[in-house]
């Protein structure tokens, strides 16, 4: 409202031309042909001349459906916009905006004003806006390509430096390779979105982030990188950015293990991929096929997170199309079945009109309230009967419904005045957002719609709940305090026996760690501060520091509870006084998905049980060991070592005996077409043991295909072996497949040595049989 268009061209034109310093005969600009008013301010107050101005109409086939008039939709605001062009010269194929050629490299966009001074209504009528305003776009990494001198965005420095990066991490001599722009782009997105705390995960802006880390593996896959790679490029960026954003070169050790350990992941994916896709396609040589199937290729891409891109290439190499009509099918029956899932979870709601419930938790476990509702088997009636379980709605209620994390109240519904329990309430939802449901079952007397019932809450419940998720907030300070402004709350579940916490964390806590944020928040208890919960408006919580979860939802008013040295959004229950909390003790930590760790602890009566059974653990340990608590860890450390000593005993041997049975195996082999073949089975034989062997044979055997199998009561391992000079005919992946296929498997592996598995036993002796055969056939 401040400007409008005179002082927004301006203004361009006055930062282009005096202090980017662009020739102004470099300089081309757009009007909306109809926009006399932009084309004046150019022409005779800026002074462009007017061969260098050009009107462009209405020219995609509808009136104001033009390249100069912006519209966000068939209705809404709208408005015509003004271009700036620069001119990269003659030397460069293609003509000025409106032409023929304007889709050239010539002349290239570096500007653009949206003037929005229109409203459209539903008719196509343009309505002046009362306050018109400006939209400005920049190309920033254009201009720096035109004030560097150079033609494209990736030949400025930053992108050259970083593809110099990518090449030299991929080992591409390749400049201009689409792939290394791929990585050099991609780094840079990466690095800055988990400097701002997004981690890679399946949903939301993590998934995101995945999806781009992938994206840059698979072009770094394309040039033949096997190991992780893209974290590397990590110190470089820092270097080209890292003054302009320091929170890149804080963050670089943090940024760069996340990297590595998604990488990791993700080639752990694409070997497990590889071996699969392998296997079929080597069944399907066999079989002559030249059409990968579609269902399969979903497989691979739904359950194993192969992409398909990479499936598409791996078979391109071998002359195989994949089957994509399938490969959709797939797709659409999977979305399908979600949409099926969602719309059951929905229907099993229960439809409620009525008057909201009033929540009175916050200051009593206590209260009166009239049935505005009753639910049977998910329908509504008129009353419950003795035995019978339901939901039933109050319009007031001291029960708190599960919310945020924390779990629904326990208690019970009475006669008013009769200390008679009528309705035990096993857990409370929401129906709506401001309607609770109490669940569970009539065990006196009859309730119908309109009573009057005294809820009252289980208090020791209640109490255990509070401390924990009063502990949970001074946890979250403080996790944020030892680890990093990083960790974010993922998830939580607040109930009577502990709490449990998600977090973005890349990484295992330490012991150390642990103990940490364990002693600031006994120290929080300790100061026996007073708890505040104040309702206000959202932009003054924001001013206030509160924490508030990120891409959360808040309504124009929320709940801010200050608990301890903790300022969070909260509308939970929780204890008046830090001290309440009694004892804070984690007694789990680990990972639930990349990038997410979890946190259990318990509070209360609950931590000082904790602490009682680990003590008595640990002296029935002691007196196990004969030994003194204290001397435990000196003791186990002894026990390990021997036990150690006991394993390196056991290996060798076992690989004597391997030895002893490759001389006894090798008398079994027979010829077939001038090599050895043989395919045995040796009971109680593990992995190590079989590999053992099978190279003591091929060194006996010289000229050999080998399979041996060692089976359990549900379980085959095979491992096949093929000597150097057999491996052109005959190849180990294709034949541990063709016989783990006859055992309920699959399998695959490298042409002299594969491995497989199976879940048939019983069918191992008529499947090694049949391996003299398949080799004749291949020889």
């Amino acid at each position: 409202g401040d400007y409008f268009k005179r002082d927004a061209i301006k203004y361009a034109w006055e930062l282009l031309t005096e202090v980017y310093k662009l020739p102004r005969d470099k300089l081309m600009v757009t009007v909306y042909a109809e926009d006399d008013e932009a084309y004046d301010i150019w022409h005779n107050e800026v002074g462009v001349p007017a061969d260098k101005i050009v009107r462009i109409g209405d020219n995609k086939g509808a009136r104001y459906a033009s390249d100069n008039f912006w519209m966000m939709g068939d209705t809404g605001p709208c408005g015509p916009c003004t271009e700036i062009f620069y001119d990269h010269g003659e030397q460069h194929w293609g003509g000025p905006p409106g032409s023929p050629e304007e889709d050239g490299d010539r002349f290239i966009e570096i500007w653009n004003n949206v003037f929005m001074q229109f409203n459209r209504d539903e008719a196509g009528v343009m309505h002046p806006l009362p306050k018109p305003s400006v939209d400005t776009g920049m190309g920033l990494e254009r201009i720096s390509a035109v004030l560097q001198g150079v033609h494209a965005n990736y030949e400025i420095d930053l992108f050259v430096n970083l593809i110099a990066a990518a090449a030299r991490e991929t080992s591409d001599a390749d400049m201009d390779s689409p792939s290394l722009k791929v990585i050099a782009d991609h780094i840079r997105a990466c690095a800055f979105l988990i400097a701002d705390g997004i981690i890679p995960g399946n949903e939301g802006r993590g998934y995101v982030l995945r999806r781009i880390i992938r994206r840059a593996i698979r072009h770094g896959y394309k040039l033949g990188v096997r190991a992780p790679f893209f974290h590397k490029l990590v110190p470089d960026l820092a270097r080209e950015m890292g003054e302009a954003y320091p929170q890149l070169v804080d963050d670089q050790a943090r940024i760069m293990d996340v990297l590595r350990q998604e990488e990791a992941r993700f080639f752990e994916t694409i070997e497990h991929g590889m071996a699969i896709l392998e296997a079929e396609l080597a069944a399907m040589a066999g079989a002559g096929g030249k059409v990968f199937n579609g269902e399969t290729a979903f497989k691979l891409h739904d359950t194993y997170g192969f992409p398909l891109d990479l499936t598409a290439d791996v078979c391109r190499e071998r002359g195989v199309t994949v089957d994509a009509e399938a490969f959709d099918a797939a797709m659409a029956r999977q979305k399908a079945q979600a949409r099926a899932a969602g719309k059951f979870k929905m229907a099993a709601g229960l439809e409620y009109e009525g008057v909201k419930t009033v929540f009175h938790g916050y200051t009593t476990l206590s209260q009166e309230g009239r049935v505005t509702a009753l639910y049977r088997d998910g329908a509504p009636v008129e009353r419950l009967l003795p035995g019978e379980q339901g939901v039933v709605v109050l319009d007031n209620t001291p029960f708190y419904a599960e919310s945020g994390g924390q779990v629904g109240d326990q208690g019970e519904l009475s006669r008013g005045g009769a200390c008679i329990t009528l309705f035990k309430v096993a857990d409370t939802q929401k129906i709506q957002a401001d309607v609770f449901g109490h669940h569970g079952e009539l065990v006196n007397g009859e309730l119908a719609v309109g009573d009057v019932v005294a809820a009252q809450v289980d208090a020791a419940a209640r109490g255990r709940t509070i401390r924990n998720h009063s502990a949970t907030h001074l946890m979250h300070k403080a996790l944020r305090e030892v680890l990093g402004s990083h960790v974010q709350q993922k998830g939580s579940l607040v109930d009577p026996d502990k709490t449990r916490f998600d977090f973005a964390h890349n990484q295992p806590m330490t012991a150390a760690e642990i103990a940490e944020v364990e002693r600031r928040v006994n120290r929080e208890i300790i100061a026996n501060a007073a708890t505040d919960a104040s309702v206000m408006a959202l932009d003054e919580a924001q001013k206030s520091g509160a924490m508030m979860l990120f891409g959360e939802k808040y309504g124009d008013e929320v709940r801010v509870l200050t608990i301890g040295s903790s300022k969070e959004l909260c509308g939970g229950t929780h204890v008046a006084r830090t001290g309440d909390i009694g004892l804070f003790k984690i007694v789990s930590e680990g990972g639930v998905a990349a990038g997410v760790r979890r946190v259990e602890a318990v509070t209360g009566e609950g931590a000082v049980d904790w602490v009682q059974t680990q003590q008595g653990l640990l002296a029935g340990a002691a007196s196990a060991l004969r030994a003194p608590a204290t001397e435990l860890p000196e003791r186990i450390g002894q026990m390990q070592d021997n036990l150690r000593a006991l394993e390196k005993e056991l290996d060798r041997l076992k690989s004597k005996l391997a030895a002893s049975a490759g001389a006894d195996l090798a008398s079994q082999a027979v010829d077939v077409n001038g090599a050895k073949v043989l395919a045995v089975s040796l009971d109680g034989a593990d992995v190590k043991a079989l590999r053992e062997t099978m190279d003591k044979l091929k060194d006996k055997l010289g000229s050999a295909a080998i399979v041996l199998a060692s089976a359990t009561e549900d379980k085959v391992t095979l491992i096949a072996g093929v000597t150097a000079d057999l491996t052109a005919k005959v190849k180990a992946g294709e034949l541990v497949n063709f016989v783990a296929q006859q055992v309920g498997g699959k399998g695959g592996g490298r042409p002299d040595m594969a491995q497989a598995g199976g879940t048939e036993p019983e069918k191992l002796p008529a499947a090694l049989a049949s391996v003299a055969g398949w080799v004749g056939g291949k020889l």
